[in-house]
């Protein structure tokens, strides 16, 4: 039988990191199925899914937790296989925000999305000048899954009403 581990990486920014974990997902008879890996203030951070056969999960996993002595941490989780009813029954979204910086902004969105049963599937995130003003402007992409029936004006107003500087953008995304 084979299950899905997803791994969570991270390790100070250096050469060969993703090398080191796939050479040891390789050699464990796991296939790396997915992933999203980023630099960040120095250090190397990544979530990847592999399958790999039960009767090898165990070795893997241990090789994996074996990388710390190079530097690299490696979590592993096993988790189930397929969709579950839930996600049958929704709709993704694609979510672009923009607004003025402030502490807390993160957490304002995540909430205000989370009380109306709105998952967030993928997030990425910035800061940066805005042109004219150098105002610190707080930028984000998200996925968003929503349940069926419920209207995009539902989902953009509740994230308006946080505050009137942001400007959110919705829009449906293609189904896989």
């Amino acid at each position: 039988m084979t299950i899905s581990l997803v791994l969570t990486v991270i390790a100070d920014d250096q050469p060969g990191i993703v090398e080191q974990v796939a050479a040891v997902v390789s050699d464990h008879q796991g296939n790396w199925l997915e992933s999203r890996m980023a630099h960040m203030a120095g250090k190397f951070a990544g979530i990847v899914r592999v399958n790999v056969s039960e009767n090898d999960s165990v070795k893997l996993i241990a090789a994996l937790a074996e990388l710390r002595e190079s530097g690299i941490q490696v979590n592993a989780e096993s988790t189930g296989n397929g969709d579950t009813p839930h996600e049958r029954t929704t709709q993704d979204l694609q979510l672009s925000l923009v607004g003025n910086d402030r502490p807390g902004i993160v957490r304002e969105v995540s909430k205000a999305l989370a009380n109306i049963h709105v998952n967030v599937l993928e997030f990425t995130s910035n800061c940066d000048s805005a042109e004219m003003s150098a105002v610190p402007l707080f930028r984000a992409q998200a996925l968003l899954r929503v349940p069926n029936g419920m209207e995009l004006d539902e989902v953009q107003s509740t994230v308006e009403a946080l505050s009137d500087d942001l400007m959110v953008e919705l829009g449906a995304v293609a189904a896989h």
